[in-house]
């Protein structure tokens, strides 16, 4: 398991919930089955089965780093026992939220006047917060790749963005618009005066990066100002490819090549990931409506900068 989690570690993947479910693998193997001396097909087996507690989705989320790991421990002939077959996926009923241009525009608005405590802490998420959710919202980019840029992979000259830590496998780059690189080229000026050996674009300290919970926590803190209906960061990314379709509309065949700039900027693996947008266009077309260069520029402003480089 050891040699498991560094070989996760060794290829990019460092997803903590693949490492926990591992830990909770091993102590229920020490704990119910205390005399064996090797993997035996019962613990597996009785591990995977479906509890009556969970649901089908989240029985695939706690089996499959174990499945994963079986797979790892075969491939080097470390264990002979059979893989379970994985439940299959049951189909997701939630659609994703519809931003309207003011709800986007208020929360913006709201990230930009968040209250912190006082200190260089404080300091940090005061200038972080708007930038970070500025990225997702013009960029497209899963909140996890967001967290974990690394600041060698921004490069701030020609706006491009070198995303390593992404889905699986699947390194892609993004281009930022020339609005957003202008504000990161603030950001990391900024920053830098705060943690100025960072690994990560967007530090919590000087090694760490944020986690998915501070994600999590900011957005409601900032959504809920505001918005009385639920929503969540990664819809900003939904945002982006409804938005990006909605402006392809009567181009004809131009379009098939956008979707396929579309589905590699975004990371999918296959267009088919990036047609199931489509399925959510029609019905939300009118409160989406056309995209504009003046809903933008709103919500992403101009950044003037004085002679003290300020």
């Amino acid at each position: 398991m050891e040699s498991y989690i560094a070989y996760r570690h060794a290829s990019g993947r460092t997803s903590t919930s693949y490492i926990k479910n591992i830990i909770h693998f091993d102590h229920y193997c020490a704990r119910e089955y205390p005399q064996a001396e090797e993997l035996e097909q019962e613990m597996v087996d009785q591990w995977c089965k479906q509890r009556r507690t969970e649901c089908t989705n989240s029985c695939i989320s706690r089996i499959y780093p174990i499945i994963s790991f079986l797979r790892y421990a075969k491939e080097r002939g470390l264990t002979y026992v059979t893989i379970p077959a994985v439940p299959k996926l049951a189909p997701r009923t939630y659609i994703p939220h519809p931003f309207t241009e003011n709800e986007l525009v208020s929360f913006f608005n709201a990230c930009d006047t968040l209250h912190t405590r006082n200190g260089m802490n404080g300091d940090i998420r005061k200038i972080t917060v708007p930038v970070f959710f500025r990225l997702l919202y013009s960029s497209g980019m899963r909140t996890t790749e967001a967290r974990l840029l690394r600041k060698e992979d921004v490069n701030l000259e020609n706006g491009v963005i070198n995303i390593r830590f992404s889905k699986g496998f699947n390194q892609h780059f993004t281009v930022l618009h020339d609005s957003m690189l202008e504000l990161m080229r603030v950001y990391d000026s900024a920053i830098s005066k705060f943690v100025p050996n960072r690994i990560y674009f967007f530090p919590a300290d000087t090694s760490k990066g944020f986690s998915d919970q501070w994600i999590r926590y900011f957005f409601r803190k900032l959504w809920d100002q505001s918005n009385n209906i639920y929503a969540t960061a990664y819809e900003l990314r939904h945002n982006y490819a409804i938005e990006n379709i909605n402006g392809w509309i009567g181009e004809g065949l131009g379009e098939h090549m956008k979707l396929l700039a579309l589905s590699k900027s975004m990371g999918h693996s296959d267009m088919e990931s990036t047609k199931y947008y489509y399925s959510l266009v029609p019905g939300l077309s009118d409160i989406m409506g056309q995209v504009t260069s003046d809903t933008f520029n709103e919500i992403i402003p101009n950044i003037t900068i004085n002679e003290k480089g300020k």
